[in-house]
């Protein structure tokens, strides 16, 4: 996964403008130091900066950007939200997503979610500069063990015939705002839709899930790594 094991950018990157990157994550001083690594190369820059899932995904309509690296656990939308989003209106963009989280898991729910690279936070200083470069080449980057936990996952996926996810991207979507404490009318606005609509796929949660309230929701959510404890 990482082929270019000196790090440096391609011989005939001077021929080309710089890739460029859109950084989202709910902390200043994260994006901050990211940038100050990935500036540092010359065939990378940093054209627009998210503090949450939804400005990520208005960032990457404005900017078009080469690549989008996204932080998993984020308000409004996580990374994995935004990341299928992203990967929808600007289908160029590559997405990587930057996580303190070493769980198969969400390196499964990544991939799945359009994500071409999965990048640990404790080592972004050694890693996130290779993965973007990874992406710019159409090569996919995970952490050193994903592979082998990923395909032992992907077995025992096999072998035991799990059945598919029970709740839909859009109850996904409302779960999340629902256990942010947003109210049925503020998520019908920021969704688009009515607050009829929100209501059912609410219900639909708790009928689904077997939850009777919103303190059940956001303990779910919690459990499910939409939100942060």
């Amino acid at each position: 996964m990482t082929s270019n094991p000196e790090n440096r950018p391609p011989a005939n990157s001077e021929n080309r403008p710089p890739a460029t990157i859109l950084l989202g994550d709910d902390h200043a001083l994260v994006r901050r130091g990211l940038r100050l690594i990935l500036d540092n190369e010359p065939d990378l820059t940093v054209v627009a900066e998210a503090g949450d899932g939804a400005e990520a995904v208005e960032q990457a309509k404005v900017h078009q950007p080469d690549i989008a690296i996204l932080d998993i656990a984020m308000p409004r939308l996580t990374g994995l939200q935004a990341a299928r989003e992203i990967s929808r209106i600007s289908p160029p963009t590559r997405v990587l997503i930057l996580t303190m989280y070493d769980n198969e898991q969400y390196v499964i729910e990544a991939l799945q979610a359009g994500a071409v690279g999965y990048v640990l936070k404790s080592v972004a200083d050694r890693d996130l500069v290779e993965a973007c470069r990874s992406a710019m080449r159409n090569e996919p980057f995970l952490y050193p063990g994903a592979v082998s936990t990923l395909i032992r996952r992907l077995l025992d996926r096999t072998r035991n015939n799990r059945s598919a996810k029970i709740i839909t991207e859009r109850e996904e979507e409302i779960l999340k705002l629902v256990a942010e404490g947003y109210s049925s009318k503020q998520i019908a606005e920021m969704l688009v839709i009515s607050v009829k609509t929100v209501e059912r796929h609410r219900a639909n949660l708790l009928q689904k899930l077997g939850l009777r309230d919103r303190l059940d929701l956001t303990r779910y959510a919690i459990r499910a790594g939409l939100i942060e404890p």
